[in-house]
């Protein structure tokens, strides 16, 4: 995806399974390029289809919900790597402050100091002989939205709110309605506090609908953004001092191959291993022990927020392109090391004794609800469960289930989520822990149309 603007063009690349893109801006001879993933290759196949040089990487923070490629994209271009200068990093970089420009062929990209979503954070004003056509905003306006403020810690949160909703305000006040806006965060990462909406915009556009321009008060801004944060991963606390260490670009080979013998001598050892197979026939058979997490857009992120953090782990595929896509997504959020993976068939599992357990829906659930010895397990977040959960179910964040498991209540855990795919990483968890189950794959929206009893609160 690109947007060709007068005299230049940006070349979105979107990584959808962490809600987030980079930028490629060039002039038809020489690029920027701002907030890359991991993964550079993607970034230099773009730039070698182009047929231009990239003198500079831009950061417009240390990210907090994935690694980095930029320290590795600069080395290997040779390009300035230009990162805030209030940030301490542990490698050489070009700091730039507010106001500084980098100037590179017919573009100029003005640092604007935009604290917020950190406290350093940084938006790149890019201008074309002298005029601005587009602003590169990170984590700070994004689209009908703002980056959320409560990362860096609880006591700056209200601080950082507050600068929030005044540095969108100044890019808007400075910059003209045309101007597009190329926000890094917003496409379904929890780095956005609030939904974003739209695939493209204008300065224009986001006076008439961003949160933080068509609120007049500050105060209720602060008020109704702090009520609105929800609960983010937990692997995020580990991104920003990985990205201030200078990452290296990925290992995506192979990972050394296992068998299922190898793989139940591993979870008997309390090893973890992760099967990335559709959720469904993970649940029809499994080696016993192993974790459901199916591989798709939402893979690194539950991954990260369910497993504990440099846990030894092996993959379970079908397909070596199964396993290398999870290689792929996983060195994103700075999973390097891998025990090994497996490629297992049917037969494979049936021949050693798989475990298993049954996939039901709400209607399956609305005729057995209230049956003795039978417990409904919600694995939801805490705000959706206070939004409105059913009677008389239990509450347990499927990030927590690993170290928890032991309290839940004796019975059969019937679970769910929204969707399904955070109750089977769940269920998947009670299964590893030796409790029966049954996943609850089905829509959270049907509950409430069947009839179910659903209450608010705690």
């Amino acid at each position: 995806m690109s947007l060709v603007i007068t005299g230049a063009e940006v070349v979105i690349v979107e990584t959808a399974a962490l809600g987030d893109r980079s930028y490629v801006v060039h002039d038809g001879a020489v690029a920027v390029v701002v907030d890359p993933q991991r993964d550079i290759d993607r970034i230099l196949g773009v730039v070698d289809g182009l047929a231009v040089e990239v003198t500079h990487v831009l950061e417009t923070h240390l990210h907090n919900d994935y690694v980095t490629g930029g320290y590795a994209l600069a080395q290997e271009t040779g390009a300035d790597d230009v990162v805030p200068a209030a940030d301490e990093v542990a490698f050489a970089r070009r700091a730039i402050v507010d106001r500084e420009e980098v100037v590179t062929g017919r573009l100029a990209v003005a640092a604007r100091h935009t604290p917020g979503h950190t406290p350093n954070h940084m938006a790149y004003v890019v201008q074309v002989d002298g005029s601005p056509v587009a602003v590169l905003t990170g984590g700070s306006m994004l689209f009908g939205a703002v980056g959320r403020t409560d990362l860096i810690s609880k006591e700056r949160t209200e601080e950082l709110t507050r600068a929030q909703y005044r540095s969108v305000r100044g890019l808007a006040d400075e910059l003209p309605g045309h101007v597009a806006v190329h926000p890094t965060h917003g496409f379904g990462s929890f780095c956005s506090a609030t939904e974003t909406s739209g695939d493209s915009s204008t300065i224009a556009e986001e006076r008439a609908r961003n949160v933080a321009l068509v609120t007049d008060d500050e105060d209720r801004f602060v008020r109704e953004l702090l009520g609105g944060l929800g609960a983010y991963p937990r692997y995020y606390v580990h991104m920003a001092p990985r990205n201030a260490a200078g990452p290296s670009a990925p290992d995506l080979s192979d990972p050394e191959p296992v068998d299922v013998a190898l793989l139940r001598e591993r979870i008997a050892a309390g090893e973890w291993v992760v099967d990335l197979r559709d959720r469904r026939a993970f649940a029809r058979a499994h080696v016993a022990g192993s974790v459901s997490i199916e591989l798709g857009d939402p893979f690194a992120t539950y991954f990260g927020w369910a497993l504990p953090w440099r846990a030894p782990v092996t993959l379970v595929g079908e397909s070596m392109d199964q396993v290398r896509a999870a290689r792929r997504q996983l060195v994103r959020i700075g999973v390097d090391q891998l025990a090994g993976a497996a490629l297992v068939s049917v037969r494979d599992l049936s021949e050693g004794a798989p475990s298993a357990y049954a996939v039901a829906t709400f209607d399956d659930l609305a005729t057995t609800l209230g049956t003795a010895g039978r417990v409904v397990l919600d694995v939801r977040r805490h705000d959706e469960w206070e939004a409105g959960h059913l009677r008389g179910a239990v509450h347990l964040p499927f990030w927590e289930l690993a170290d928890r498991v032991d309290e839940l209540p004796d019975g059969e855990l019937w679970v769910h989520c929204a969707a399904g795919f955070r109750a089977s990483i769940g269920a998947s968890l009670v299964d590893r822990a030796g409790r029966s189950c049954v996943l609850v794959d089905d829509d959270w929206q049907r509950a409430a149309a069947l009839g179910l009893p659903i209450e608010p609160g705690p």
